[in-house]
Parts: C-alpha cells; structure tokens; sequence
C-alpha cells in the first residue's frame, strides 16, 4: 500500500542533513509572523491614503506612510522577541524593547497631531504594548484594556468631526480598533502550537524514561535472578569440597552453566529492546526525510512483520542517512515488499550532480558486508538523476545462496 508524505521545504534552508534537526513548527511561526506584519502593513497603507485624499499638503501623508514604515519595522524585533519569549530570562529586556517602543510613541504622536486623530495617535504604540512579552493571562486583560481605549478615541474622533464620510474615512478607524485583537489572535494560535509541541517533546521524554526504567528492571530481575543461583551454587560446592569433591565439581560446572545462562538472558534482552518492526523502521525513516524538506513516497507490504529485521533494519537507517548526506534534498522514494528471493528494499533519491564526492561511502560498503553475511545482494544504480540502493534478502529461514555470498 502506498502512502505518500510530502512537506515543501523553504528557500534558503540549510542542507538537507542540518534541516532534518529543525522543528516541525517553524514554518507555523512565519506564517503567524506575515499575518501580524501584513495587517500591520495594511493599516499603515489604508491610513495613508486616508489623509492622502484629504486637503492638507503632502507632508501628512509622508509622515504617516514613511513614518508608518518605520514603525512596522520596529514591530519586527518585538516580535522575534515573542517567539523566545518561553525561553527568555527573568525580567524586562528594556535594552531591546527600548527602542521599538520609543519608534512607536514618536510615530503616534507624530501621525496624530499632523492626521488630528487621536486613534491613529494611539494605535501604533496600543500595537507596539501588545507585542511584549507579557506574562500568562496579562495580554489578555491588556488587549481589552486597550481595545477599549481605541474605540473611545474613535468616537471621540466622529464626535470631532474627524471620520465624517464614508468608508475610506471610518474604514481605517475600524481596522485600527480591530488590529489588537487580530494580532493577538494569530499569536495565540502559535502559543497553542509551541504548547502542544512542548508537550509531545515531553511525552517522548517520559517514554524514553519508562523505557529505560522498564530495561533496568528486567535486567535487574535477570541478573538477580540468576547471581543468586550462581552464588547459592558457589557456597554449595565450598562446602562439599572437603566432604565429597565430585559434588562440588559438579556445582561448580553448573554454576558455570548458569553464567552462561545469565550472559545468554542478557544478549536476548538486548536483542529484543533493539528490534524495531519494519513498517516503524521505514515510517521513520520517511518521517526523517519529510522533516528534511524532501518530498517522499513510500510503498510498505502488509507483512512486513516476516521479514528479517535484523538484517534490514540496519540498512533502512544507514541508507536513509546517506541520502540526508549526499542527496540532493528534494525527494526521495522507499519501498519494502515481498519477492521471490524473500524481501527486497529500495530507496531511491535525486542526486546531486555538481555535489563533489563519491555518493557510496563507507556507510554503504557496511551495507554490502552486512548484507552479504545475510545471504542477500546489494545494488547500487545511478541514472537520470537519481540514486537508488537496492537490498534482497532471503525471508526468515532460508538457506543463504551461494550468488548472494559471492556477491
């Protein structure tokens, strides 16, 4: 069954190998970053051509669109600032918030007094006040607050006679008034995101650690289990060895037996914590390429739970490595099945022709070996621009073959 996954990677992203340690949000964070700077933008335009269209000269409206630039760039460090703001130290960072805010006081009162609004004075400094870094539940009541304030300095304007007219003239004073709680709209949306990834990167801890818990425990019950034997035994044999030398011979060489059981338990344990089915082993490695910016395509046969993971596992991560180090980064094509030599696994991705090296390192040469000792064969094409590995191995039980040893 095939099912694809495909995930766009930005322009100017790191290599593939550096892109796949970036966080899946991050592309979450510009999109909330252009809305707030966009609506920003927006009412800095509609308010120029606000006071554009009224008498008044050409200075009002350079001071109001020039200066509003200057003032929508101020926000931008403000709002880096938010994105950290979980991460950040204690206290009021004034050596960075200084200037944006004493930007955003300067344009107001500026725009206000030449544009004879008191909402538009107060709007760009209300934005600039929203954008700090307030602590849980604050924002909120300050948004209000504020919100509340414009809409009062925009009935205080109409009773002035300031937005008689039509749209063009109340327009803006309604997006001036709705700006806040857009803005803080789309930062709680981002608040939620970082807070569910917080907590899925949380979740993967503590499995991590019950795991880890879980592994100490049986090799605890293991070990413990069979040291008591093997010291019982001991004891058993010092005591015999006066009385019956045979007897404690023969404890010692069970004693023996049961280190060999104990080193026997450990390997399965070992082997069993190690083991990761298949099917998980390609959704991984796909889920890797994906957050890599590659687009992929994977093709999983339904029992793939017969198939030798020992052998394939190993090389679904070493390949799945090699294409994040010498592919291209754009896409990439995985498929495990069932033929007739047993199982065959291909991956397949677009190379680089200008990238220097030699696209089959040492990993891949692990491969072969690995593969080889399997009984199975090991396949390198190149052509079109792509680069493919493909792997077959006999299913579980079957003898290795002689082609696959001499390959």
């Amino acid at each position: 069954m095939s099912s694809p996954s495909r995930l766009s990677a930005p322009a100017g992203d790191p290599p593939p190998g550096a892109r796949q340690l970036a966080r899946g949000i991050t592309a979450t964070w510009w999109y909330t970053f252009s809305a707030v700077v966009f609506v920003e933008l927006f009412l800095v335009f509609v308010w120029t051509l606000r006071v554009f269209v009224e008498p008044g000269g050409a200075v009002v409206p350079l001071v109001v669109g020039i200066g509003g630039l200057v003032w929508w760039l101020s926000t931008m460090p403000l709002l880096a600032d938010y994105r950290r703001r979980l991460d950040a130290e204690a206290g009021i960072p004034w050596a960075r918030i200084a200037a944006p805010l004493l930007i955003a006081i300067g344009y107001g009162v500026a725009a206000g007094i030449l544009a004879d609004s008191l909402l538009l004075g107060a709007m760009p400094i209300a934005q600039s006040i929203v954008l700090l870094n307030w602590p849980r539940g604050v924002r909120y009541r300050v948004v209000l607050f504020l919100t509340a304030l414009l809409i009062v300095l925009a009935f205080v304007d109409g009773a002035r006679g300031a937005t008689v007219g039509g749209p063009e003239v109340w327009g803006p004073s309604l997006y001036a008034v709705l700006i806040l709680s857009m803005t803080v709209s789309s930062l709680w949306w981002w608040d939620v995101l970082v807070a569910l990834d917080r907590a899925r990167a949380s979740e993967s801890r503590l499995a991590a650690t019950q795991e880890r818990l879980r592994v100490a425990t049986d090799v605890h019950d293991l070990q413990g289990h069979h040291l008591q034997v093997i010291a019982l035994q001991l004891e058993l044999a010092e005591r015999l060895m006066e009385r019956d030398p045979a007897a404690a011979l023969e404890q010692l060489r069970l004693a023996r037996g049961s280190v060999d059981d104990a080193r026997q338990g450990t390997r399965d344990l070992a082997t069993q914590f190690r083991t990761v089915p298949l099917a998980d082993e390609v959704a991984n490695a796909r889920d890797l390429l994906s957050a890599a910016g590659l687009e992929v395509d994977t093709a999983i046969a339904a029992d793939t739970d017969q198939a030798p993971a020992d052998a394939l596992g190993p090389v679904i991560r070493e390949t799945t490595t090699n294409v994040l180090r010498h592919g291209a980064g754009r896409r990439a094509r995985l498929s495990l099945s069932r033929v007739a030599e047993g199982w065959r696994f291909e991956i397949v991705n677009d190379a680089d022709p200008a990238a220097p090296g030699d696209r089959i390192g040492s990993g891949i040469d692990g491969v072969r070996r690995r593969i080889t000792e399997a009984g199975g064969t090991l396949e390198i094409r190149e052509a079109e621009g792509e680069f493919g590995v493909i792997v077959t191995v006999p299913a579980r039980g079957s003898a290795p073959t002689s082609e696959g040893l001499r390959r």
